[in-house]
């Protein structure tokens, strides 16, 4: 296999090493990974562009794929599965109590050569938390995840809802973490339809050339969509890049204590993810097969009595769906299960 060295974001002190498509067998048609880069998190160096300008770190029609929010016990399998079959790498930026619920799918996504990152432990806005709490939820978060893998993370970081606050920057500069931004949103939290995911990734790479795409791994349209999306990709000429760090994330004894030893545990792993994938928990709860049931309450309800005075009318039509939104995602993404 050629190699070949190349500086990218010299800023960062950042090494890019070109390589041939994944290792394994490569379903027909696969995209691939083109190249990986190695990153230097000394300093906490930024990436993206949609929130921090800087040097490019991606060639033109380079992407990098990842997703958020996971891991999820149905999901992230499917969405494994489908990388498998295009050779193509991604990161993963795991929340900490989803990922102490199921160590096992942080250990598959990590033994599949994906990169594993990290998100919080419990997907909490830090503009939102004092200092001393921010700098909590990001290593408890840490403690968490590299508990569930049993081994070190990538000290590669995102902010849910991506916002930043400048103490919560400060920490992880000083924790020597990157902090992952995006460049495409796939906006796939707002909507059950996996052509409009498609359609909003390939939209924004049309006008942007290249970028690091957000995804949520616990988001059904993403599992729909992706990989038919991948194609899309390929046929478009574009090609997938993964990040892996020069070295790995390291913990702090005092959040290794506080997060104890992970179990696989519902309880813990359903903790509702907030705003940024707000539809995740409902239709783990209602759609999702094999998902736990929440609860019921059952509350007596009179049922409306007809007003005498007022006549009967026929009930209204209903409005025609979008026929992006008629899409089966759970055929698409469900198959043979």
């Amino acid at each position: 296999m050629r190699s070949s060295t190349y500086l990218g974001l010299a800023s960062a002190a950042m090494l890019a090493l070109s390589v041939g498509h994944a290792f394994g067998q490569c379903a027909p048609g696969a995209i691939g990974t083109s190249r990986h880069i190695q990153v230097d998190t000394t300093g906490g160096p930024k990436l993206g562009h949609l929130q921090y300008p800087g040097p490019e770190l991606l060639r033109p029609g380079e992407v990098v794929l990842t997703f958020d929010d996971g891991p999820h016990k149905q999901l992230t399998p499917v969405v494994l599965d489908i990388l498998a079959q295009h050779c193509a790498k991604a990161t993963f930026f795991l929340v900490g109590q989803r990922a102490m619920g199921y160590s096992d799918l942080v250990r598959e996504v990590a033994r599949q050569g994906h990169t594993v990152a990290t998100h919080t432990w419990s997907h909490a806005n830090l503009k939102q938390k004092s200092p001393d709490g921010a700098a909590a939820e990001i290593e408890l978060g840490i403690s968490g995840v590299q508990k569930a893998l049993g081994g070190p993370a990538a000290p590669f970081f995102r902010f849910p809802y991506l916002s930043d606050p400048q103490y919560a920057v400060a920490h992880l500069k000083q924790r020597n973490t990157a902090i992952l931004s995006i460049d495409v949103d796939s906006y796939d939290f707002r909507t059950r339809s996996p052509t409009v995911v498609i359609r909003n990734v390939m939209g924004q790479l049309k006008a942007k050339g290249r970028g690091i795409i957000l995804f949520h791994d616990i988001q059904p349209s993403t599992a729909g969509a992706l990989g038919a999306l991948l194609s899309d990709l390929k046929a478009g000429g574009y090609r997938v890049v993964h990040l892996v760090p020069r070295q790995g994330q390291v913990t702090l004894a005092d959040y290794d204590r506080r997060v104890g030893v992970p179990l696989r545990s519902i309880a813990a792993a359903s903790v509702p993810v907030r705003q940024r994938s707000a539809v995740a928990p409902a239709w783990e709860q209602r759609v999702i097969p094999g998902s736990p049931q929440a609860p019921r309450v059952a509350v007596a309800v009179p049922a409306p009595q007809p007003d005498p005075q007022v006549p009967s009318r026929p009930a209204p039509e209903r409005p025609v769906r979008d026929k992006d939104t008629g899409d089966d995602w759970r055929r698409s993404a469900f198959r043979g299960w």
